[in-house]
C-alpha cells in the first residue's frame, strides 16, 4: 500500500508559522523514521513526501530523506511555476527521479493567481517532462480550480484533500457541485486525504466525514482515487493508524480490486513509482 501524501520538516516557528499554538503536537520535527511503526503495523510499504516549504531548498531537503529511507518512493516539490527560466529549473530536476511532480500551496492565493496566464503556461511545461501537478485549495477556491484544469486537458492533476470542504459545519452542496464538474475532467484524479484538519479536530462523527467520502468516491470513482493520510497534520486529531482504519472501513463496500486501486495501483500509475 502507498500513502500518497505525508510531509516532513524541521521544525522552524519563523518559516512555519502557519502551525499555530494550537497545533503544538506539529510543532516539532517529523522525519521518516518517525511512521515506520504505524506503517509496519498496516502494511504500507511506501509513501509520497509533499512539499510543505515554497522553495527549492525544500526539495533538495527531501531528496536527501529519500536517499536514506527507502520508504519514500517519490516527492511532490515546489517550483516557481512564474519563473522566466522555469524550463532551466525543469531541467535541472529532471536529473533526480525520486521527484514526480510539483505543488503550490494555492490555498493561500487569490482567484488572478490561479488564473494568472503565466502560471497556467508554467504547468503546460509539465506534461513536456511527464510531471505530475498537485491542486491544493479550499472548497470556494473550485471555480477557479476548474476554469484553471479546463485550459490543461492533457496534464495530470490530483486534488488535495479532496478540495479541503467544510467537515466541521457539514456546508457541503457548494462543493459536491463543484466536484462534480471538476471530476468531469478525466485528467484530475482526488486524494482521500487532509479531512481532519477541516473537522472539529476532537469532535468530528464518522458520519461528517462519510459525507465527504460519499462524493468523491461516486464522482471519481474507484478508478481515479487515491488513499493519503496528510501525516503530521493529521496528528492535530487522531493517531495516524484511526485515520487509515476509518478509509479502510468506508472502503469495505468496494471490490478486492478497486480497494488494490485506491490503497496502491492508481498511486504507482499516477506518480510512476
Amino acid at each position: 500500500m502507498i500513502d500518497t501524501h505525508v510531509h516532513f520538516w524541521n521544525f522552524d516557528p519563523v518559516r512555519d508559522s502557519w502551525i499555530n499554538e494550537d497545533m503544538k503536537v506539529i510543532r516539532q520535527d517529523f522525519h521518516p523514521k518517525d511512521l515506520l511503526e504505524p506503517y509496519h503495523s498496516l502494511h504500507i510499504t511506501g509513501c509520497i513526501a509533499v512539499q510543505a516549504s515554497q522553495s527549492e531548498e525544500e526539495n533538495h531537503f527531501l531528496l536527501s530523506l529519500a536517499e536514506q529511507n527507502e520508504v519514500i518512493k517519490g516527492i511532490v516539490g515546489w517550483v516557481d511555476l512564474l519563473d522566466p527560466n522555469l524550463g532551466d529549473r525543469l531541467n535541472y530536476w529532471s536529473n533526480f527521479k525520486t521527484i514526480k511532480g510539483w505543488r503550490h500551496i494555492l490555498q493561500a492565493e487569490n482567484s488572478a493567481f490561479i488564473l494568472n496566464p503565466k502560471f497556467i503556461e508554467g504547468i503546460k511545461l509539465l506534461k513536456e517532462y511527464s510531471y505530475t501537478y498537485d491542486l491544493l485549495c479550499y472548497h470556494n477556491q473550485l471555480p477557479d480550480i476548474i476554469k484553471m484544469v479546463d485550459q490543461l486537458p492533457d496534464q495530470p492533476f490530483v486534488l488535495d484533500h479532496c478540495g479541503k470542504p467544510d467537515v466541521k459545519n457539514q456546508d457541503l452542496k457548494t462543493w459536491a457541485e463543484n466536484i462534480k464538474v471538476l471530476a468531469s475532467n478525466p485528467n484530475v484524479s482526488c486524494k482521500v486525504s487532509g479531512l481532519l484538519a477541516e473537522a472539529d479536530w476532537k469532535n468530528w462523527t464518522e458520519k461528517e466525514l462519510f459525507n465527504c467520502f460519499e462524493v468523491v468516491f461516486e464522482h471519481f470513482g474507484a478508478k481515479r482515487m487515491m488513499y493519503g493520510s496528510d501525516w503530521p497534520v493529521m496528528l492535530i486529531s487522531r493517531p495516524y493508524e484511526d485515520w487509515f482504519n476509518l478509509v479502510h472501513q468506508y472502503t469495505a463496500q468496494f471490490s478486492p480490486e478497486e480497494r488494490q486501486l485506491i490503497f496502491s495501483d492508481n498511486a504507482k500509475a499516477f506518480y510512476g513509482v
